[in-house]
């Protein structure tokens, strides 16, 4: 992991082989309810991370709670990871969505 990597980890969060990770990520286990009522009652839930083998992941990307990421994947620098991504691919964006098949 590169600077500045925060793991949030109120939950477990697990890394595969091999795994690289560039400056700024985070990984956050951690969220709040929608709703307002709940969130102003101090409400939080936490979900676990996996993130397989043979990951590569970008600069400044955020991983959110209960996401999985596949074994062989690429996840481009300012991804914002919020469902899981399968083994094989790369992908990208706001929100991170699979752009090609390896």
């Amino acid at each position: 992991m590169n600077h500045n990597g925060v793991i949030l980890d109120a939950a477990k969060v697990t890394f595969g082989d091999n795994v690289f990770i560039g400056p700024n990520c985070g990984f956050y286990t951690s969220g709040h309810p929608l709703d307002i009522e709940l969130r102003n009652k101090g409400i939080e839930y936490a979900k676990p991370i996996k993130i397989g083998n043979n990951v590569w992941i970008g600069g400044n990307c955020v991983i959110l709670p209960g996401i999985t990421i596949g074994d062989n994947v690429t996840i481009g620098a300012g991804s914002i990871v919020t469902k899981d991504i399968p083994s094989n691919v790369v992908a990208f964006g706001n929100p991170c969505k699979v752009r090609e098949n390896k």
